[in-house]
C-alpha cells in the first residue's frame, strides 16, 4: 500500500472515548513484547508512529491511528506479562473485550505470535473467543529474521498445527527485513475491501 499519511488520533479505555467509526478498522493484538509497535511502524513506513519500548506491557491503552484517511489501525494492549500490576491486568480483559465486541467497523484482528515461542493457552483462548464472535483473524508470526529459513518453516508448521489452521493462512513477518509486509497488506486490504497499491 502506498502510504501518504499516518496519524495518531487518540487513546481510549472506554467506548465514549473512541473516535468516530466511519473508517474500516484493523486491530493488532498479541502477547507483550511480541513486536506490535514495530510491525505497525513497518507497515506504514514510519519509524516512530507507534512508540516502541524495551519494557513489555508498556501499552496499557487502546491507541487509534488513521492511515491515508481511508482506514484505521488500532494497537491493543499486550497480554500475558507477569510484571504488570494486577489492577492494570484486571482492566485489560474487559477493556479489550468491550472494544472487540462493540466496534461495528472492526474488519479484522491481526494476531501476532513470536515465531520462536510455542503457542500458549492465551493465544488459543483468544482465537476461540474471536471465532465465537465471528471476528476475522490474520495470524502473523513475528521476528522471523531471528530464525533461518529452514527453522522458519519448521516453526510455522508446529504453530499452525497447534492452532489448527493451514500454513498458508499465516504471515511470516520481520520488522527488520520487512519480510511479509506486502503479504500482510494484501490480506488486510482484502478484508477491508481496499484496492491494494504497492509503495
Amino acid at each position: 500500500m502506498h502510504i501518504k499519511s499516518a496519524h495518531f488520533i487518540t487513546s481510549a479505555v472506554k467506548p465514549e472515548q473512541y473516535p468516530g467509526a466511519d473508517l474500516p478498522e484493523i486491530a493488532f493484538a498479541g502477547r507483550s513484547n511480541v513486536g506490535k509497535s514495530s510491525l505497525i511502524n513497518t507497515l506504514v513506513n514510519r519509524k516512530r508512529l507507534v512508540k516502541t519500548s524495551g519494557t513489555p506491557g508498556r501499552t496499557q491503552l487502546i491507541n487509534f491511528f488513521v492511515i491515508n484517511d481511508e482506514l484505521s489501525l488500532v494497537d491493543l494492549p499486550g497480554y500475558g506479562y507477569a510484571k504488570v500490576p494486577v489492577s492494570v491486568k484486571k482492566n485489560w480483559g474487559p477493556m479489550v473485550e468491550t472494544y472487540l465486541t462493540k466496534r461495528d467497523n472492526l474488519k479484522v484482528v491481526v494476531l501476532l505470535i513470536d515465531i520462536r515461542r510455542d503457542v500458549r493457552i492465551e493465544e488459543m483462548n483468544f482465537i476461540d473467543w474471536l471465532e465465537h464472535y465471528k471476528i476475522p483473524i490474520i495470524p502473523v508470526l513475528t521476528k522471523s529474521d531471528k530464525l533461518s529459513k529452514t527453522n522458519q518453516m519448521k516453526q510455522r508448521k508446529l504453530i499452525t498445527a497447534d492452532l489448527g489452521i493451514g500454513a498458508e493462512n499465516v504471515v511470516l513477518f520481520s520488522a527488520k527485513s520487512r519480510q511479509g509486509k506486502d503479504t500482510l497488506w494484501n490480506k488486510i486490504s482484502e478484508k477491508c475491501g481496499l484496492i491494494q497499491k504497492d509503495d
